[in-house]
């Protein structure tokens, strides 16, 4: 009942702010509509028993005042469609910002990790049309309100007993409610099927997967899969709704008999002459016009508890962003320049709803201006180390602190505005070239020099002299004009996106060249770390590349050799060669295997 209320209240509340104009037309407008139909009853009745006492001249204007109310209650709600669609679009809009900004807003990723919040936003996925809808569902809700009181006042002035027509509507709602709670249960139990089910269909139709689906002859086998998935999700989902079914035909019959017995009721108390017939038709009328409205706010209620449904789970989100704040104030403001370096001590982390630790017991200082090769086996925690740097985890224990400070006391906003970042995993955005790579530095997307100094930066010129208008060109697929890349391609616009910060404090490369030859790779590291030299110089910034090829780090001031979440070995590669150890050894079967 509460999340019923806060949804109504919700809904009403954010119309309100983005247009009271539209919200008290359309309310104005509803109303009157929804107040007219009872009236068609009352007019009807004058109307009989005007023309069964042969009173001219009542009978017309009672007829008339028929023809006027049925024309409002016909008209009225569609012509408040004009506003509350509008209403609607604004509220729906209002929403998926929010949403957008609760999924983007928090300084980690913890909760991109979590199962429980991925079966919510897949509902809410789900549910986005309930959240458009919001707004004439809360106003019909309050609209018929009003219309069954007034039905509930004109049975009451006729006969007092007839005041139960109306109770008989209540167990249609109670029904209707146990049956919506019994789907959202269903519904939130198979969220994890519904994201299988349409995980294999967008394989299925993807370009990229078409190629191994072909080869390996997986057609059937995603067709398979993804029916036994959608199978998982509709057989609960359909026991649930059946046994909604029964619950509300159930109700129905509840509400047939009392209105069976209404209309009984005042037909034999018109044969003995104590009622007109203008009663009989008084009765009979709002008698059907009560089984509507009960079937209209049994359809309602669902729809409100559809609607409050996801916006509990709005609710929740707001309370998983705020609950996911560090509890350390960034009191610090983002070094200018770095003097001392990174330090990591005793660092450990594990990913939420896990209990193996991928990194642990983490201890090294990256000095500034230095360049650094993290390496090691997929797996070995490398992608995990860079995330951290990032601040997009918190250590699970231990510190990173920068220049002495604790990473968690410096905002983390500014402190990621003072990173360049390319991944292995980058985001292929279609849109002009230029924009794709401008991004990476968006006070400067439209600069004539940082875009071009950004691809010289990323060796990404042979890219874009191979785009029909240069970085005017849109890329992908979303444009009818659009550049499919290659992943070598894609993946040289990202390292330009990378490069557009061209001072940062934190340069991150993680595997950002897995789609590039190792030969090339080689080149493009060296070409980075010579750049990363005269940036650290100027502003003591560290570079910091990840790679699972030893032979293209070679170069790097340290190196760390990751290995079951551990640093392994650290040092220069002359200094690790010598040791003979785990890097000495890997280095030399990747050797042996390029011979």
């Amino acid at each position: 009942m509460r999340d019923l209320w806060l949804g109504i209240t919700g809904v009403l509340g954010s119309s309100w702010r983005a247009s009271r104009g539209r919200l008290l037309i359309s309310a104005f407008l509803m109303l009157l509509g929804n107040v007219s139909a009872p009236l068609i009853a009352v007019f009807l009745a004058v109307t009989t028993d005007a023309a069964l006492a042969r009173d001219t001249s009542a009978a017309v204007w009672a007829a008339a005042a028929v023809a006027v109310v049925a024309l409002l209650s016909l008209t009225m709600e569609h012509f408040a469609h004009i506003f509350f669609f509008e209403l609607a679009d604004l509220h729906h809009l209002r929403i998926e910002r929010e949403i957008g900004d609760l999924a983007h807003g928090t300084a980690g990723l913890d909760q991109h990790e979590r199962q429980d919040y991925a079966d919510r936003m897949e509902l809410l996925r789900k549910e986005s049309w309930e959240v458009a809808a919001g707004v004439q569902t809360v106003l019909t809700a309050i609209t018929l309100s009003v219309q069954i009181a007034l039905t509930g006042v004109l049975l009451a002035r006729l006969e007092p007993w007839l005041l139960l027509l109306p109770l008989f509507a209540v167990p249609p709602l109670i029904a209707g409610r146990i049956g919506e709670a019994r789907l959202e249960r269903a519904e939130l139990a198979t969220a994890e099927s519904r994201r299988l089910g349409w995980h294999l269909l967008e394989l299925a139709v993807s370009p990229a997967a078409a190629k191994e689906i072909r080869l390996f002859g997986l057609q059937r086998t995603l067709r398979e899969r993804q029916a036994a998935a959608r199978r998982r999700e509709e057989i609960p989902l359909r026991r649930a709704e059946l046994a909604g079914l029964g619950l509300r035909l159930a109700g129905q019959l509840i509400f047939a008999v009392g209105y069976v017995a209404a209309v009984v009721f005042v037909v034999r108390s018109a044969i003995t002459g104590e009622r007109s017939v203008g009663d009989v038709v008084l009765v009979i009328t709002l008698a059907v016009q009560t089984n509507a409205q009960a079937a209209g706010a049994v359809a309602v209620a669902g729809a409100l508890q559809r609607n409050a449904r996801a916006l509990a789970r709005v609710r929740w989100l707001r309370r998983e962003s705020a609950g996911s704040a560090d509890p350390v104030v960034p009191d610090h403001p983002v070094p200018a320049t770095l003097r001392d370096g990174i330090t990591l001590e005793g660092v450990a982390f594990r990913y939420p709803g896990t209990d193996t630790d991928v990194l642990r017991d983490v201890t090294v200082r990256i000095p500034a201006g230095a360049t650094v090769a993290v390496v090691g086996d997929n797996g070995a925690g490398k992608s995990t180390l860079v995330k951290l740097l990032c601040r997009f985890y918190r250590p699970t224990a231990g510190t990173i602190s920068v220049d002495g400070v604790d990473l968690r006391r410096i905002d983390p906003q500014g402190w990621r505005e003072r990173i360049a970042a390319g991944f292995q995993d980058f985001v292929k955005l279609d849109a002009p070239a230029r924009e794709s790579i401008g991004v990476g530095d968006l006070p400067r997307i439209a600069d004539p020099v940082a875009v071009p100094a950004a691809v010289h930066r990323a060796d990404a010129q042979v890219v874009v002299d191979r785009l029909p208008n240069g970085l005017e060109s849109h890329l992908g697929k979303s444009y009818e004009d659009g550049e499919e890349l290659s992943g070598g391609q894609w993946q040289r616009v990202a390292l330009s996106r990378a490069m557009m910060r061209d001072e940062p404090l934190l340069l991150l490369l993680d595997e950002p060249t897995a789609a590039l030859d190792p030969l090339t790779e080689h080149a493009l590291f060296e070409r980075y770390a010579r750049s990363a030299r005269e940036v650290g110089g100027r502003t003591g910034g560290i570079t910091v590349l990840v790679s699972h090829r030893f032979s293209t780090v070679r170069m790097a001031d340290l190196i760390l050799v990751v290995a079951d979440g551990r640093i392994a070995e650290a040092g220069s590669h002359q200094e690790l060669m010598a040791r003979n150890g785990l890097y000495a050894e890997l280095f030399m079967l990747q050797a042996a295997a390029y011979r």
